[in-house]
């Protein structure tokens, strides 16, 4: 097939710190390429993932300080794709509704997988417009707040990650890790106060955006002074794979509808459970009892820390090699390509 991967620009493909819709793009992609499928990849400049690369920008826009505007270099991607629409079989989009009109507007197929929360109530008159385009959910509790809109939903695909390249650990560590953005959904203040009640040793490996400096420097900071409590900041994937193996758990204490959570299943890929609340798509990647604990309240999750070392780490390994793996994520994907491309051929 000739496939074209349209990417968000906010990261390279894949990304060299935090960006998991750009490492999941970027897996996607290789397993494409290893197949034997032409693939065409829309990126920024400075990505490495396999196919063909056509960029719109020439670094990745986020810790770009000569990026005034966001918007205008995905324009620009969006155009340099779907004017070549012809030349593909079927063209896969991660860029959200920026793609819809103008996939509307080409007979090539074109499927959108929707990688964001879709509970923002500026969302919903969108889809009420595109709801016929083919879409991918990542979680089946993404879908929740679409109910009612007639959705085209084409499939939920889970994230799934390249095995070999997660280090598994039979015996892990002492310590708990939080790695996430610094953000108010994320809970950072949550995890810390498990770990200090705990009496445990906590990482926080956390990426903090401009937009959530203030709130990092009010909330956060006080509650670093503390001798359990390590704060590194952003990591590049090499630390972070050490800092996943080496931790007794991933603390995950979420307060929003996550549509996936990909740390979770590099966490449990390294052998590491998770310890998370039952928000958003928790529930479907997190096997209670398995895999990880699923608690709410500060007393309930500092109770899980305590009986994590319960769960069996090669348990969570085979969890990932079954459920997560990236030849069963681009298998689904594959699916979904020939399905549409008989759709359109059909009409």
């Amino acid at each position: 097939m000739r496939i074209a991967q349209i990417a968000p620009l906010a990261e390279p493909v894949p990304p060299d710190r935090y960006g998991g819709t750009e490492r999941v793009v970027a897996h996607i992609v290789d397993e494409l390429v290893r197949r034997g499928h032409e693939v065409t990849l829309f990126a920024s400049g400075d990505s490495t993932a396999s196919g063909e690369l056509v960029a719109s920008s020439r670094s990745a826009l986020r810790l770009d300080p000569n990026v005034k505007d966001t918007l205008a270099p995905h324009i620009r991607e969006l155009g340099l794709a779907f004017e070549r629409a012809d030349s593909f079989d079927i063209m896969h989009s991660h860029v959200d509704y920026l793609a819809f009109p103008a996939a509307s507007l080409v007979s090539t197929p074109t499927v959108h997988t929707l990688h964001g929360r879709l509970d923002l109530p500026h969302l919903r008159p969108v889809f009420q417009q595109f709801h016929g385009l083919p879409f991918v959910s990542i979680s089946d509790a993404q879908r929740a707040p679409l109910e009612g809109l007639g959705i085209n939903w084409a499939a939920t695909v889970y994230h799934g990650l390249p095995i070999d390249e997660y280090p598994y650990s039979a015996d892990g560590g002492d310590g708990l890790l939080y790695l996430a953005r610094m953000s108010p959904e994320k809970r950072p203040d949550l995890a810390i106060a498990v770990a200090k009640r705990a009496g445990m040793r906590l990482t926080v490996a956390a990426k903090i955006d401009e937009t959530e400096r203030e709130y990092f420097e009010r909330d956060i900071r006080p509650l670093l002074d503390h001798p359990l409590i390590e704060f590194i900041g952003e990591v590049d994937q090499s630390r972070k794979l050490e800092l996943l193996r080496g931790a007794r758990a991933l603390l995950f204490p979420i307060d929003w509808p996550e549509p996936f959570g990909l740390v979770m299943i590099e966490a449990m890929a390294c052998g590491t459970p998770v310890v998370a609340r039952p928000c958003g798509a928790v529930p479907e990647i997190v096997t209670d009892g398995r895999t990880g604990l699923i608690a709410d309240s500060l007393d309930d999750l500092t109770a899980a820390v305590k009986r994590v070392d319960t769960l069996d780490r090669q348990a969570c390994r085979r969890e990932v090699e079954e459920r997560f793996s990236a030849t069963r994520m681009v298998t689904d994907y594959e699916r979904i390509y020939r399905r549409l491309m008989d759709v359109a051929r059909a009409a």
